[in-house]
């Protein structure tokens, strides 16, 4: 296990445990928040007079707890693509080795003996990974050792629960490209970001005006940085950005993003 790698576990692992305490500090307010809106129950005025803010404080609260969920979660996804890669791959032949019988009852007993190790949570999520069969997701088609992060909108043809590595196609090659063949790559976890799914609005995250996001410039498969310019009132609404190096005469200019092709920046980024 090289050092970079280490290093990269342990800073997603004190980046997790960050989360988790502010997730823990957010709930402590929200309790907070319902004691008092319980407590005012019997007088809704109490909360619905000028000046008082409460409603619009709870709603942030559930809103911050939200976006650090979502956060936990892409770590958690990332963490798991780099445990994944250092796994030696000698180890389970031999465990394979050492056990008799027919190969069916191998795979069984393999089977098996790695169901208790993974948690509900972890379940259901690699379920729903598998779920992603035939649609869109962002997918970072750059090695770990490269100068930048390429990210593309690629289609997903598998995913591979015991390996956790997905199969995605691009199905535009570009025009810069030597053929028009479309390419078929494997991935990680950790290169995949799913879209928010216009069918289920309760799941499309709300950046605030200011947040940085990664985004797929218009007319184009390519995804790259941008700074949300203006907030949305409703969550089927259109984003505005601008994008990072996309100058012209000596400004930023503004463009228009739908909400399902915008999703969070992902940690440790490179353009």
């Amino acid at each position: 296990m090289s050092s970079p790698d280490i290093a990269g576990i342990l800073e997603n692992s004190k980046e997790l445990d960050r989360l988790r305490k502010e997730q823990e500090e957010v709930l402590l307010e929200i309790n907070k928040m319902h004691k008092k809106l319980i407590s005012c129950e019997s007088s809704p005025e109490v909360v619905e007079k000028p000046g008082d803010s409460s409603l619009s404080k709870l709603k942030m609260l559930y809103v911050q707890a939200k976006e650090l969920s979502e956060s936990e979660v892409s770590i958690s996804s990332q963490l798991l693509g780099q445990l994944d890669a250092l796994m030696p791959s000698g180890t389970q032949g031999q465990h394979r080795r050492r056990i008799e019988g027919s190969e069916q009852k191998k795979k069984r007993v393999k089977a098996d003996s790695e169901v208790p190790r993974l948690s509900p949570s972890m379940r259901s999520h690699l379920e729903s990974l598998a779920s992603l069969k035939g649609e869109q997701v962002a997918a970072r088609i750059t090695q770990e050792n490269s100068g930048k992060d390429e990210w593309f909108v690629v289609k997903v043809i598998h995913f591979d629960k015991e390996t956790r590595e997905f199969e995605v196609l691009d199905e535009d090659p570009g025009e810069d490209e030597e053929s028009t063949v479309q390419r078929k790559y494997k991935l990680p976890m950790s290169h995949i970001i799913p879209f928010p799914k216009r069918s289920d609005l309760s799941s499309v995250p709300d950046f605030p005006t200011g947040r940085h996001v990664l985004a797929v410039y218009p007319e184009t498969t390519a995804l790259y940085k941008a700074t949300v310019c203006q907030s949305r009132k409703r969550k089927i609404d259109d984003y505005v950005v601008e994008f990072d190096d996309d100058e012209e005469d000596g400004s930023l200019p503004q463009r228009v993003v739908p909400f399902h092709r915008v999703v969070a920046l992902p940690d440790g980024y490179r353009q």
